[in-house]
């Protein structure tokens, strides 16, 4: 990965923190995308302590995906400041939280772990397509399974359970996988997705285990989760290994090619998504 500059999202912690390593290890440079400016800063001492990178090559932005505004302010900096870009992994997610919204009203699964990263791929996409050949990675979960579409209440007003919308958030990454792939074809940019297995993170800091059974679940989540490390494999042979130069549009776990459902690949679901989610960030074509 040396000379190439990377993008995560969400890498002060859990997948996204261990990816940002791992690329560094491979001698790539990486900008850690993180809402919380201080815990990525702290993040990024520890990645520079463990690989003896120098500061130039592991770099703090302030990214709130939770913000459309927070998004192009982003987005507007990296294309003033960075020659290239030669991976875009979008990593970060909340899990399961309490019904709330983003600060432009969308329900804030759907907001943070898809409609941020939208905006954010397709403000991006031009730099990625002069600094081709380039790659997308987009983070989903096998989750994605229990989770459907319903173009009448992509916002969670009518209803709102808070496993069903993660799932929900996690089938559009998907579906706009599908649709991307679609369009990047003969551009030099691919785009792939991958489900990470259950990881040893903070991302269920808003799942309720009753206090007696935490030191259970404690103790079963170190013999039964991956770590970090491990969860973040298949991020970083997306986006470094020659094995997938070219491949587009796919979905993989473990480092291997993965079989979705059809709902996850659905083109006529995955133009009309793509199509309104246009309209719910802004973007003008």
């Amino acid at each position: 990965m040396r000379g190439k500059t990377v993008i995560v999202t969400g890498a002060n912690s859990g997948i996204g923190k261990a990816t940002a390593a791992a690329i560094v290890k491979l001698q790539g440079r990486v900008i850690m995308a993180c809402r919380n400016q201080a815990r990525a800063e702290e993040a990024a001492r520890d990645i520079r302590q463990e690989t003896g990178a120098d500061g130039g090559q592991v770099v703090v932005k302030q990214l709130d995906l939770a913000s459309l505004e927070s998004v192009r302010s982003f987005c507007e900096d990296i294309i003033k400041e960075e020659p290239r870009l030669d991976v875009l992994i979008n990593n970060a997610g909340v899990y399961q939280c309490p019904y709330t919204r983003t600060e432009d009203g969308f329900e804030m699964q759907f907001g943070v772990n898809y409609l941020g990263h939208f905006l954010l791929t397709n403000l991006l996409l031009d730099l990625l397509k002069r600094s081709a050949p380039s790659r997308i990675v987009v983070v989903s979960s096998k989750l994605y399974k229990h989770g459907d579409i319903n173009f009448e209440d992509l916002n969670s007003e009518q209803f709102y359970d808070k496993a069903f919308a993660y799932s929900r958030s996690k089938l559009a990454n998907l579906l706009f996988t599908c649709e991307l792939a679609c369009r990047l074809e003969g551009s030099g940019v691919t785009v792939n997705a991958l489900t990470p297995g259950i990881v040893r993170t903070n991302l269920g800091r808003h799942v309720h285990i009753p206090v007696l059974a935490k030191p259970l679940f404690n103790l079963l989540s170190w013999g039964l989760f991956k770590s970090p490390e491990d969860g973040a494999q298949t991020s970083v042979y997306l986006a470094s290994c020659p094995d997938v130069d070219g491949v587009q549009g796919k979905c993989f776990a473990d480092c291997k090619p993965l079989d979705l459902l059809d709902k996850a690949m659905d083109q006529e679901v995955a133009s009309k998504l793509w199509d309104i989610s246009e309209v719910m960030v802004g973007i003008t074509t």
